[in-house]
C-alpha cells in the first residue's frame, strides 16, 4: 500500500468514526469465511457496517479526531474488524445470538455516544443499553400514564367533572 493510499484509508476512516456516535472494536479471527460472510449478512440486515482495518491506521485515524479515543489503542492489537452502527445495541445483541454456536467474535472494545467499553466482559452491559426508540416509547408511555387514568375516571364519572371530582374522592385521591 503506497503512502498515499494509507492517507486515503485514514482519512475516509477518520470520517467514518467522526460520523458514527457508536462503533465496535472486534475480533472475528478464526472464523471460516462462510461464518464471516453469515456475520456480515446478519449485520447487514440491521445496517451494521463491518469494515477489517489495519491497527495502525485505525490509530491514526482516532488520533486524528482527538484524544477522547485513547483508551481504545490497547484494544488495537491482533485481528481487528470494526463495526458502525446508528443504534448502540444492535452489535452486540448480533454478537450475543452469533456466538452461541460460533466462539466469535469478540469485542475488543466499543465507543458508545462517549462512553467506552473495553473487554469482551462488557457484551452483556452492551446488549442492554436501551435504543433510541425504546427510550421514546418508554417515555411516552410514562406520559400517557396520568392522561390514561384522567379519561378512565372521566368514563366512570360519567363523563362530568363532578362525576371526575367523586371518584377521585372515592379514591381517596
Amino acid at each position: 500500500m503506497t503512502k498515499a493510499e494509507k492517507t486515503a484509508v485514514i482519512e475516509e476512516l477518520r470520517e467514518k468514526i467522526a460520523d458514527s456516535p457508536f462503533f465496535y472494536v472486534t475480533d472475528s479471527s478464526t472464523l471460516t469465511v462462510e461464518q464471516v460472510t453469515d456475520l456480515r449478512r446478519l449485520l447487514y440486515q440491521e445496517g451494521i457496517e463491518m469494515k477489517v482495518v489495519k491497527n495502525t491506521l485505525t490509530r491514526k485515524a482516532l488520533e486524528a479526531i482527538g484524544d477522547q479515543y485513547e483508551p481504545l489503542f490497547d484494544a488495537l492489537k491482533g485481528p481487528t474488524a470494526l463495526m458502525f452502527t446508528d443504534v448502540a445495541n444492535k452489535p452486540a445483541k448480533i454478537i450475543k445470538d452469533f456466538r452461541k454456536t460460533h466462539e466469535r467474535p469478540l469485542v475488543k472494545a466499543a465507543y458508545i455516544d462517549s462512553a467506552i467499553y473495553i473487554g469482551d466482559e462488557e457484551l452483556d452491559s452492551l446488549a442492554k443499553i436501551k435504543s433510541k426508540e425504546e427510550v421514546l416509547g418508554e417515555l411516552i408511555g410514562l406520559l400517557q400514564s396520568p392522561i390514561k387514568t384522567v379519561v378512565g375516571q372521566l368514563k366512570s364519572g360519567g363523563n362530568t367533572v363532578m362525576g371526575l371530582l367523586k371518584a377521585m374522592e372515592e379514591r381517596g385521591e
